[in-house]
């Protein structure tokens, strides 16, 4: 079959008296909002050229699709089909979910706590989608009001993430007329559960304002009780943890303004906690008479701040700033506040008691590197036991009983891996790899204990490196299909991302963005120096802003990798950066730079933007997936991107496009077994180009 063709059309606008020459730019569609919403207004040569693609790429897997048969049925073996999580403990009810062997969406449930009455299910994920008919089912949100009499809950049908609220009587088990389109798909209960506050989306797929419902009212009838007049900020609403105060949150990606008002007033008039100011995020909580403030205000890596909701001027230091650590959220009981903090990527709990000041670190595992976390067992805060839990990258998680004053654990959950494993069969690391500038980049990655560092093992190395986004060293069962297959599987926790903090994602942005890049080639050299692989034996991983860093490093030094999957990838940087009329954009720039009104920046993402970089060059093998209805990154970057890559590339390996027509979004397919069968797919093309034992 012949590698499918995109007809070239030369075009040159000038920015900054600058030329940029792109002979794709006809597939970004002046419309291409609308093609989200609707499919039929896709450009027909744009379809044509998709399709062809895939079925090029199913064509490319012919060979394997026993493998992908064999990697589907040892995934899905690797996690329990039919499990039930930990009860909650709410005012009148138990809350829990449920999934079984035959669903793909899962099962809510309570039962009264005083057992008068069967257990009941409340949303099923399943029927859900059965009753709407859709291909595609995303789940935003599902919120039982406070009388536990009503359930509201909001869909995406396509993929597309504009959510439609759905409200049903929970007593009656019947649907309520009314519905509500076009918003964000958060919602957020009134205290007496005869309305609700919403975000609804403007023309650019932007929450910018919030609305407050009443039940039985018609939509037109909706109140606005916040709007954010700038176009780079987004709002969301949300309730304090002792339920006096809505907070609305409005922010971009380095600013945040809050403002608060009563949660049993009438009356509603939104008063600011504290004016915006640049770089300054915030977020406010109350409890017990006071507000707690999470600010990194002269304190880079955050700090927590005491007030009285009474004298919200008068502010003291609750939690001071730690050097080189990120100082977490708090959760609160009666009489002691449990709260998280990070340093050189690895995340600690601690527990202070209110009464004492005195705070203890919560040892959960002898394990050192892994993800702890913690969480209320009951809506009664009047008790000294919480739930804690503990995962590492080869040991499954464990959820215990946790009595914070006895210090005394209960083994209460494990998660069960129903083919078998053995966390000893395994070792996990943590080294660094020293970057272009100095930096210590940290790496952790697991690996078999038989899997010797000998120069000959292959390498999964994933990264993201963007929005302050940390990855955690977790428990994946899946992995361990390539794992046990040879392959050492690598986090590189580069700059660009929050694993270390602000300053260490303040190192990754704007004009530091190819640090991102850099810290992962260092990464890669690192481990091939090492012993860990070879030149050549390293497969990239990323996916959205990852895929950027995919995109950029196979520019830079294509000859590391033996294969790439670039999974809904940031390619055309500089293209979707130009246009502020897209979703994103306007917010973005306080991460890439505004190449619209700079001619600095503009030269500067010129310099690392994947497509513009594309040049005579050697690639190594490709998966670059993409989703019609993905909003986040449009299908017109990856389907430019494969065309020019296919132009300029002077090897015979061969770089694949797979778009998703229908029924996926930005995280891909909807539903349990979609999801595995693109993960088969992914590992099957691991394995195909790696030569890897099947």
């Amino acid at each position: 079959m012949n590698i499918p063709k995109l007809k070239k059309i030369k075009s040159a606008k000038k920015y900054h008296n600058i030329e940029l020459k792109d002979e794709y730019s006809w597939v970004d569609q002046e419309n291409i909002l609308e093609v989200l919403k609707d499919s039929t207004k896709l450009l027909p040569e744009v379809k044509k050229y998709i399709e062809e693609n895939n079925k090029f790429t199913e064509n490319y897997f012919n060979d394997v699709k026993s493998l992908q048969k064999k990697l589907f049925t040892e995934i899905k073996s690797k996690i329990k089909l039919d499990d039930t999580s930990l009860k909650f403990k709410d005012k009148k009810y138990f809350y829990w979910t449920k999934t079984e062997a035959k669903g793909n969406y899962g099962k809510k449930l309570r039962q009264l706590i005083d057992g008068s009455k069967p257990e009941e299910v409340y949303f099923d994920g399943d029927l859900e989608k059965k009753k709407h008919g859709s291909e595609y089912f995303g789940i935003g949100t599902v919120n039982v009001s406070h009388s536990d009499e009503l359930l509201a809950y909001s869909l995406d049908l396509q993929g597309s993430e504009y959510y439609t609220i759905y409200i049903r009587d929970l007593i009656k088990n019947q649907e309520k007329k009314e519905q509500i389109e076009n918003t964000s798909g958060s919602v957020t209960w009134s205290l007496d559960s005869k309305s609700f506050f919403y975000s609804r989306l403007d023309k650019y797929h932007r929450p910018r304002e919030i609305y407050k419902h009443n039940l039985g009212t018609s939509v037109e009838e909706d109140k606005l009780i916040f709007q954010e007049n700038d176009e780079t900020f987004t709002c969301g609403i949300s309730l304090t943890a002792d339920e006096k105060f809505f907070v609305i949150s409005t922010s971009d990606h380095i600013t945040t303004e809050e403002y608060f008002f009563p949660s049993n007033s009438k009356e509603i008039k939104p008063k600011l906690f504290k004016k915006r100011k640049k770089d300054v995020r915030y977020s406010i909580d109350s409890w017990k008479d006071h507000f707690y403030i999470h600010t990194n205000e002269n304190s880079r890596d955050y700090k927590i701040l005491k007030c009285s909701i009474e004298n919200i001027e008068k502010i003291e230091e609750f939690i001071p700033a730690k050097k080189e650590t990120v100082i977490g959220g708090l959760d609160f009981l009666d009489d002691f506040i449990i709260r998280s903090e990070k340093s050189d990527a690895i995340q600690k709990l601690f527990v202070r008691n209110i009464k004492t000041n005195k705070e203890e670190e919560i040892i959960i595992s002898d394990e050192e590197i892994g993800c702890p976390g913690a969480s209320q067992m009951q809506k009664n805060t009047n008790t000294t036991k919480i739930r804690v839990s503990w995962e590492s990258m080869a040991s499954p998680g464990k959820v215990y009983e946790y009595d914070v004053v006895t210090k005394e654990k209960k083994l209460v959950k494990e998660i069960e891996i129903p083919s078998g494993h053995d966390s000893t069969k395994y070792i996990t690391e943590r080294i660094k790899a020293k970057s272009h500038d100095g930096r210590m980049i940290p790496i952790s990655l697991v690996r078999r204990k038989d899997a010797k560092p000998n120069g000959e093992s292959k390498i999964l190395l994933y990264a993201y490196g963007a929005y302050k986004h940390s990855i955690p060293p977790s428990f994946s069962a899946a992995r361990f299909c390539l794992i046990d297959r040879g392959v050492t599987f690598a986090i590189a926790h580069v700059r660009g991302g929050g694993d270390l903090g602000d300053v260490w994602h303040e190192e990754g942005k704007k004009k530091l963005k190819k640090n991102t890049f850099l810290d992962y080639i260092a990464c890669a050299n690192h481990l091939i120096k090492q012993g860990y692989t070879h030149k050549g034996g390293i497969c990239f991983y990323g996916g959205s802003a990852g895929g950027l860093t995919g995109g950029a490093v196979a520019n830079m030094a294509p000859e590391l990798f033996f294969s790439m999957l670039l999974l809904v990838p940031f390619v055309d940087t500089m293209t979707t950066m130009l246009n502020e009329k897209l979703p994103l954009t306007p917010a973005e720039w306080e991460l890439w730079g505004n190449p619209v009104k700079s001619k600095e920046y503009f030269e500067y993402i010129l310099s690392y933007s994947p497509y513009n970089n594309l040049k005579k060059n050697s690639y190594p093998p490709m998966l670059i997936t993409t989703s019609l209805f993905d909003n986040r990154v449009l299908y017109s970057e990856p389907v430019k991107y494969i065309a020019k890559l296919r132009d300029v590339k002077k090897d015979e390996n061969l770089q694949l496009l797979k778009c998703k027509m229908e029924a996926a979004g930005h995280g891909g397919m909807s539903g349990r077994d979609n999801a595995i069968r693109e993960l088969a797919e992914e590992y099957s093309f691991i394995i195909k180009s790696g030569k890897i034992k099947k």
